[in-house]
């Protein structure tokens, strides 16, 4: 196989065109036409984690092993993350879904002045902030008329947080792992995106409220920003902007309902859920709560407990697992 980074144009949470970066990997087969995968990772606060730019990233490790299997893989490093421009605004939807699909257009592209071609039918999967973006590109492909070429052919979500106000509140709470890293993130991210706050003294307590909006500037290591700052929501957050996130409203409210309903769909390719019982991130409520959701649509789906993992182990456990349920759904096309 053979791997490159590819930078194309896309564009941002605000619809104004920039460029992003992907990995993408394609297989040394005998065929000119390959089948298609995008992985979508989870989060990443260092821009130079993304499997396009760290050798030793574990979304790098992901595109190999589906790639092996004679697939061609589209791994995009989203907006704001690899070689791409701007700041990563963390987990909003329509960036996702932009970056995704052109990169999507951007390999099909650089495959064909390599003299192979792209399937239609993409299946994707992702981990973690992936799992959700999974179903809104899944959504944007079926529904929504994303791309004249493309269709959805499967859908393989890995431990996502698909009910984003759940997970939050629960950062405000400490009753997750590195709750104050993860909702010191969201809470930057999302200020830079949709305005949550006037100041970070209004939401960060003090000596963090000078220092933490440069922590996420996408140029700090994770090891950096977690010696920076404390790993517990109660230390680092005022009190009224964690009740904030406790009870949303306005704006916060409106922009996280959109990734509450990520799986509020009926898709019409197989879908196959997948998490880990021992995950102290991204708890199996996740995974249940977006079932749930597709259920109530009436869309074919599977949920599997891959057992007693922690959350990065959830997606390593999963990886062989997607292999398989993509080879199910080929052969029964």
């Amino acid at each position: 196989m053979t791997a490159y980074q590819v930078v194309y144009r896309t564009t941002n949470s605000a619809g104004e065109p920039t460029t992003a970066s992907q990995f993408l990997v394609l297989p040394k087969t005998f065929g000119r036409r390959l089948p298609t995968v995008a992985w979508l990772h989870g989060t990443i606060a260092y821009r130079k984690d993304t499997a396009s730019e760290n050798p030793g990233s574990s979304d790098r490790l992901a595109a190999y092993l589906l790639a092996s299997t004679g697939r061609a893989v589209s791994a995009p490093d989203y907006v704001g993350l690899g070689a791409g421009e701007g700041f990563h605004p963390y987990g909003d939807p329509r960036a996702t879904v932009a970056a995704t699909v052109d990169g999507l257009r951007a390999a099909r592209a650089f495959a064909h002045r390599n003299g192979r071609e792209l399937d239609r039918e993409v299946q994707v999967s992702g981990f973690s902030q992936g799992g959700p973006a999974t179903m809104l590109v899944g959504r944007a492909l079926q529904e929504e008329g994303a791309d004249q070429y493309f269709r959805l052919g499967a859908l393989a979500p890995v431990a996502g947080p698909f009910h984003l106000s759940a997970f939050e509140a629960a950062a405000a709470d400490d009753k997750i792992d590195k709750s104050g890293l993860y909702l010191a993130y969201f809470a930057t991210a999302w200020n830079k995106t949709y305005g949550l706050y006037s100041s970070p003294s209004e939401a960060f307590r003090a000596p963090y409220d000078q220092i933490v909006e440069e922590l996420f500037d996408g140029y700090h290591t994770t090891e950096q920003i977690a010696g920076a700052l404390p790993p517990a929501s109660k230390d680092l957050f005022t009190s009224d902007f964690l009740d904030r996130i406790r009870t949303p409203s306005g704006v916060l409210k409106q922009r996280l309902h959109a990734l509450d309903t990520t799986c509020d769909w009926k898709p019409n390719v197989p879908v196959s859920l997948f998490h880990a019982r021992g995950d102290k991130d991204v708890d199996a409520s996740h995974s249940a709560y977006c079932a749930q959701q597709l259920k109530d649509n009436g869309a074919d789906f599977r949920l599997t407990d891959i057992g007693d993992h922690d959350h990065n182990g959830s997606v390593e456990q999963a990886l062989p697992r997607i292999v398989r349920f993509f080879d199910e759904t080929a052969d029964a096309d």
